[in-house]
């Protein structure tokens, strides 16, 4: 049995997803980030870094979208989750996942997270103001670039795609119309009519 520690909203999401696919055993643990659970003694033990996603294995404790990904396609050979007998393809979609996290994620961050890089009230303001245009610019990367479709991977889906899902989720919250890049728009609503994603969506919420 695998546990994941998230919080609704958050990048947890794309592991949600990727377990929902997977087939195999887990249960959920909600952070309430509202009451600073993320930092209690008890979550910093499993995580030091104090964020979601988290994931309880028999063998530890993994932390990161990227890692969990991997891992989760790893456990479940049989869901298909990534081309684990392509060890190219395999790194194309794990490079793709690392510029979800490394750059995407934290270009959202600067709207919302700014004082993890900034304490001034103008650093802050100029952050905020820089993220959409900013996230615009990845999501044009992203639709132009690499997303060729219907996923990720092309014809293949993978552990990829969920976390794309999850980042597009995002751009409503900066303003920023989905229809503006129709590949990521497509992918997102081929993505919401999958059962997993719907179950995932669910647990999300309500976990």
């Amino acid at each position: 049995m695998y546990t994941l520690f998230f919080s609704p909203g958050a990048c947890s999401l794309a592991s949600a997803i990727a377990l929902a696919e997977s087939g195999l055993s887990y249960q959920l643990k909600r952070l309430k980030f509202a009451e600073s659970e993320q930092r209690s003694p008890a979550y910093l033990k499993l995580n030091p870094k104090g964020r979601v996603p988290a994931l309880a294995t028999d063998d530890g404790v993994l932390s990161e979208n990227v890692a969990i990904l991997a891992y989760v396609a790893q456990m479940a050979p049989a869901a298909k989750l990534a081309p684990l007998d392509d060890p190219f393809a395999f790194g194309r979609m794990q490079a793709f996942n690392a510029y979800l996290a490394a750059t995407v994620h934290v270009a959202y961050a600067h709207k919302r997270r700014g004082s993890r890089w900034a304490d001034g009230e103008a650093a802050l303001q100029d952050m905020a103001a820089k993220a959409p245009q900013n996230l615009r610019d990845c999501f044009a990367l992203i639709e132009n670039e690499y997303l060729p479709g219907p996923w990720v991977l092309g014809e293949t889906y993978s552990v990829a795609d969920a976390y794309l899902f999850t980042l597009t989720d995002w751009l409503s919250g900066l303003g920023i119309d989905m229809a503006d890049f129709p590949r990521v728009a497509d992918h997102y609503r081929r993505m919401r009519e999958r059962p997993a994603v719907q179950r995932a969506l669910a647990e999300h919420e309500v976990g």
